[in-house]
Order: C-alpha cells, then structure tokens, then sequence
C-alpha cells in the first residue's frame, strides 16, 4: 500500500499561514546562524576590540538604509515564530526550552521593537562612518560583542571592549550614542535567528510526528505494510537532521520489536556521515540548550540595556569628554550632564564642518583657553572651555579649525550678529511698505492734502503695530532659544554661592500668617541644602495710622513661628528660617501709613542690609546675621509661586557658571556681558489651572 505524504511546507501550512516559505527552511538557517561564534574571556574580548580597531577599513559613499529593513526583516520574523508558538501552545504540543523563554518574554521583545522604529528614524546612519559592507562602523562592533558572549552583556565588559577598541581608534559621539540602539538591533536579529531556528525544528518535528504516527498506526492496524510505509518515507527524502531524528527516535522507541525496523533505516541511511542515532539525539539536546542560553542571554541584555543610564556610560567612554575635563579650575567636570552634552554636540557639529576629528576640536578649544589665561588670569569667562564652544569665542574656534560653513550659514550668521538692525530695519519696512499702500488708496480716492496727512499718520501709527507683531513673531520663528549653561550643585551647593529664597508678602492676619509659614516649610523640604536660606521679607496693611492694635499680636506671632520652624529641623541658632519686617512709614501722595514702596523697596532694603549697610529700615531682624556677608544670590518668590523640587540649586547653579557671570562696564555703566538678574520659565500648578477662568 502507498501512502502519499505532503510536502512539508503543506504539512505545516495550518501551523503557518503567513510565514515567508523562504525564511524558515534549512539552507536559510545554516546562512543565518544565530549570532553565536567562539566565546572569549575580558582578556580575549580586549585583544579582538584591538584586532577590529585595527582592520576596519571606513568608507565615504552613501550607502542604503541597511538597518531599518534589517529590523523590518526580524520583526516579520518574531512575530510569525510567536504566532506559531501560541498555537502549540492551544494544541498542547510541547515545545523547547528556548521556545518557552521567547513565548514568555515575547512583551519585552515587542516593546523594544518599538523603541528600535523610534530611536533609529529614516537616514539615522546617515551620519555614523561606515564600513564596506554599507554597515554602519558601531553596528559591527555590536554584532562581535554579542556573537563572542552569546548575547550576555554587562555593563564592565562592554566598557572593557569600547576602550579597548578606542585605544588604537576613537570613536564619535554619535557612535557613542548610538551603541545602545546598535545593540538593541544585534540582539533582536540574534533572536530572530534562533527564532526561525526554533520555526524550522518545528517544521522538522511535526513531519517526523507524521511518519512516526502513520508507522505506529500502521503495525498495529496492518503490520504487514509497514515495509512499504519506510520505502515512501525514504522516497520523500525526509531532513537527516538533529530535530527530525530526535522527535522520530522519540515517538518510536521501547514501542516494540516490530517498530526497530524504521528505526534500523534511520541508522542504515546515517551510517555514511560518521554519526549514529545516539549521536544526533545528543545534538539536538545540545543545540536545544545552546539556544536556550542563547535566547535568555538575549532577553536579560535586552533588560540591561532597558535600564542603563547611557549618560554615565558615555562620559566614561568619550574621547572629547576626557580632553574637555582639563578645563581650567575644573569648571567642565562641575557642570551638569545637559550642558556638558550641549558642549559636545558643539564639539561634534565643528568636527563635521572641518577636516579635523572631534577630539582635536575638543583639544583646540582647551588650548584657547590656556593661551587666554595664560595673557589674562582674572577673566575666567575667556579661560573656560564654554567660551569658545558657545560663547563669543567660537569664531576663533572656527577659524582655528578652519570651519567651512554654507552659503546660508554664512548669511544666517550675518542675521543674528546684526539682530538689532535687522529686526528695526524689518519692521520700519513693513510699516512703510503697507502704510504706503494705504496713504496711496487714500490719494486714488481724491482726498485733500489736509486728510492725507491725518490718513497718513493713522495709518502709519495702526501699521506699526502690525509690524512689530509680524516681525516679533519672525525672530521668533528664526531664532532658537539658547539654554543658559548652568553647574551641578545637585550634590549641594558649596559655601562660596550661599543663597536665601525670600518671599516678599504682607502680615494680614494669624491665619494667612500660618498659611505663609507652611508655604515657607514646604519649599524647604522640596529644596533642602545646608547653605539655603528661607525668610519671610513683611510689612504691615496700609493704614490710617502708624500702628495698629493688631501689629504686635502679628509680630509676636511671626517670630513665635520662625523660631518654631528653626527648632524642629534642628537649627538652634535660628540660621535656616528668616524673619525680616519693616515699620509702615508715611506716604504723603497717598496720605497712608503703609511699607515704603511695597515690594520693591523690601527688596531694595533687603539688599542694602544683606550688603553690610544700617538695617534701620527693618523693625524685627531675625536670624543668624553673621550669615547676611556670605550670601551671594537671592530668589525671589511671590506669595502664591511654588519652588518645586531641586529647583533652587539648578537656579543658582545657572548663576554661578562663568558664562553668566555678571560683567560690568563702568564707561557704559550697565551690564554688557552675562546676567545680573534671571528669570525663570512660570508655569501654571494643575491646581492653579482651574482656579479662573484665566488659567483655564
């Protein structure tokens, strides 16, 4: 009797409905192998990154977008693989090990997936050097970390790795960043390796399921055709492989004499490689477990990399990171992770309009500063780094490095060293073009000379004012906001840039009192830092009389409270919470007791008493006044503005950076160079923002 077996595409074609029949057979797999070569240990690691660093041979031309169809490819790839492992699953079918662990963390999988398509846009490697296979050069350094661990990372030897291989070249910053995303994309193509690995055993399986189960069918129902069975399992030319052999021996086996025949067959036709049936049912555990290890390597880097501050990793791997760090007075390294990365990518975007690489850039810049120190010690802003990266220095950079700029750069720079003509010569422009228009309407229409000149002047006074909003709105759209540079006091903030917040308010009554004292209590414990100070800056109501019968009950209170505030966080000598109140003074335009010029003229006192000057314009002082010399900065705050968490020490570390430092020009006699006052950005609290109808 002959049995007509199907094809195994056909066999497995319920199981696999909208797999690419081209993906999961076995000349595709022995091609793809998983990423899985010989493992090394940190000292061979190190000896490979030298031997990669040193073959790489870079190309200029353009080449096609590689990675984002490489992980089009996967993910097809993944999610064909997943969709057949549910179905065992329903079917109750059992699967391997390293099935079950992509089953299980299929989720990860699918999410990183997701941040692969969001970090890696269309043209992303565009700007990272390649190599001659169109790769991209860190995307190769990602495929020998993960074949030569089998897919294990780990923060020391990744670190390892890098700086063995910068040792003989350096990388760029933006192959720097882009190691995390080169890794996510070499460990998914890994998993998708095993992935269709997994798909072809699958196929293999179920067709040795198919022949055990027609044989083991066959001797019991009618033994003797079972001849006839192995001859049409031999002419369909079943895979001698690992998976088939496995699942057949498996099916068949301790079943009886009856069934060594098929069994004899399989030994008979692998006696020509040199293997027997022991041989390959060893192998196929083996690379059951090496995929099992491969596979769970893989999703637990993939948590890694999911969780690493990649911020940290490079600052300790870059080049012009270590060159910019020997900045004068160690200004750079105090800086925050933002400005120091708006530092680099200045470094980066100079490199990639010069001939030179970037930690030459990074050394050009460190060498300005020492000439400039070296003519004039007391400027500091001149003898720091930022000064020639994004301050007025940068043309000296740019020279130095002999930076080649667009045609339209050049204008553009041309624009913005010109703003204030620009912006005038823009709007008188616009004025003059449309009230022309109008006044020459208006001359058409037959108007006398006196209404042409009222008609000339409205119009011209009415366009005027369109103009400045239309060429506000342009400077808005042209030019882009600058953020400050700004050091990190996250740690604290150092003695030399002691601060008080002061609240400048009036005393009303004992409840709006206390309401003042719990607000001054909850920016403390958002801001908490030994060398913040908080005070209260009050006058009185306006009155008809000098003082109120109510005043000193307000006082008394006040000071009760601040003394309170200083003993429960342990301040014995009153030198965290402040209290500082003027006396109401006449006031003859307005014939009113009242505090000299309300909030402004506190701050004005405030100013002249923490300079060293007669505090006699302040009735009540209370506080630790030793401290009043060493205060360098003072935030302001309204009664009813919040002082959010960490926001006190980013403020007076924007302050404290050279760049911003205060330059005075006594011929000019204002400030010509950086900020004496800085306002932050004001923004509305959830509360607050249903509160009126304004603020909603």
């Amino acid at each position: 009797m002959k049995v007509n077996v199907p094809a195994i595409d056909d066999l497995l074609s319920p199981l696999l409905p909208t797999f690419k029949k081209d993906k999961f057979t076995h000349k595709e797999v022995n091609e793809n192998p998983p990423l899985r070569a010989v493992l090394f240990s940190k000292d061979q690691m190190e000896i490979h990154a030298h031997y990669l660093a040193i073959n790489h041979s870079l190309v200029s031309k353009q080449s096609p977008e590689l990675l984002l169809k490489g992980l089009s490819e996967n993910e097809e790839i993944l999610f064909q693989v997943n969709e057949l492992l549910k179905k065992s699953i329903r079917e109750k079918k059992s699967i391997s090990p390293a099935a079950e662990w992509l089953l299980d963390n299929f989720f990860l999988i699918e999410e990183q997936i997701r941040i692969g398509k969001r970090h890696l846009p269309k043209g992303y490697s565009k700007s990272l050097p390649k190599l001659r296979s169109g790769f991209p050069r860190v995307y190769d350094i990602a495929i020998e970390i993960i074949s030569h661990s089998d897919g294990h990372l780990d923060i020391y030897s990744l670190s390892n790795f890098i700086e063995a291989y910068q040792s003989e070249h350096h990388l760029t910053l933006g192959e720097l960043w882009a190691i995390p995303i080169m890794l996510r994309l070499a460990l998914l193509e890994n998993l998708s390796r095993v992935a269709a690995m997994i798909a072809v055993d699958r196929k293999d399986s179920a067709l040795a399921n198919k022949w055990a189960k027609q044989i083991i069918e066959t001797a019991e129902t009618n033994p003797k055709d079972l001849v006839l069975i192995i001859a049409d399992m031999a002419r369909s030319n079943p895979p001698m492989v690992s998976a088939f052999i496995a699942e057949f021996v498996r099916k068949l086996q301790w079943r009886g004499p009856e069934l060594s025949l098929p069994l004899n067959w399989v030994e008979q036709h692998l006696s020509g490689t040199d293997t027997t049936i022991a041989d390959m049912v060893g192998t196929e555990n083996q690379k059951q477990a090496a995929d099992q290890v491969s596979v769970s390597n893989s999703i637990n880097s993939l948590r890694f990399l999911a969780k690493m501050d990649w911020r940290e990793f490079v600052d300790a791997m870059s080049a012009v990171e270590k060159t910019l760090r020997q900045d004068l007075h160690g200004v750079y390294a105090t800086m925050d992770f933002y400005t120091r990365d708006e530092y680099r990518h200045k470094v980066e975007g100079l490199a990639k309009a010069s001939a030179l690489a970037e930690d030459v850039i990074a050394k050009i810049v460190i060498d300005l500063a020492h000439k400039s120190f070296s003519k004039n010690e007391s400027d500091t802003r001149k003898a720091h780094v930022g000064y020639y990266l994004v301050g007025a220095g940068v043309c000296e950079t740019e020279h130095v490095a002999r930076v080649r700029q667009s045609l339209l750069q050049r204008w553009r720079k041309k624009i913005v060293d010109g703003a204030y003509a620009v912006y005038i010569i823009m709007a008188l422009l616009i004025t003059f073009s449309l009230g022309s228009i109008m006044l020459n309407k208006a001359s058409e229409d037959g108007l006398s000379m006196e209404w042409l000149i009222l008609v000339g002047l409205m119009s011209f006074l009415s366009v005027s004012q369109f103009a400045l909003a239309i060429t506000n709105w342009w400077a808005t759209q042209w030019i882009n906001p600058k953020p400050l540079p700004k050091l990190d006091f996250s740690s604290g903030i150092p003695n030399e840039y002691r601060t008080m917040v002061v609240v400048p308010t009036l005393l009303v009554n004992p409840a709006q009192l206390e309401k003042l004292i719990e607000d001054l209590e909850v920016r403390f414990l958002a801001n908490r830092d030994p060398n913040l100070l908080f005070a209260l800056l009050t006058d009185f109501q306006d009155a008809r009389f000098e003082k109120m019968p109510d005043d000193s009950i307000l006082i008394a209170l006040a000071k009760k409270s601040i003394e309170e505030l200083n003993q429960r966080y342990g301040r014995l000598t009153n030198d965290t919470f402040f209290l500082f109140h003027r006396p109401r003074v006449w006031n003859a335009a307005d014939k009113v007791w009242m505090g000299y010029e309300r909030k402004r003229g506190k701050l004005t006192d405030l100013n002249h008493l923490l300079r060293g000057k007669s505090k006699d314009h302040f009735s009540v002082v209370m506080g630790d006044e030793s401290l009043f010399s060493s205060l360098k900065y003072v935030i302001t705050l309204d009664t009813d503005t919040q002082l959010p968490r960490d926001a006190a020490w980013k403020l007076v570390g924007l302050m404290a950076h050279p760049l911003n430092h205060a330059v005075y020009d006594a011929e000019k006699r204002r400030i010509t160079e950086g900020y004496a006052i800085i306002q932050p950005r004001i923004a509305v609290s959830l509360h607050g923002a249903i509160r009126s109808g304004y603020t909603r």
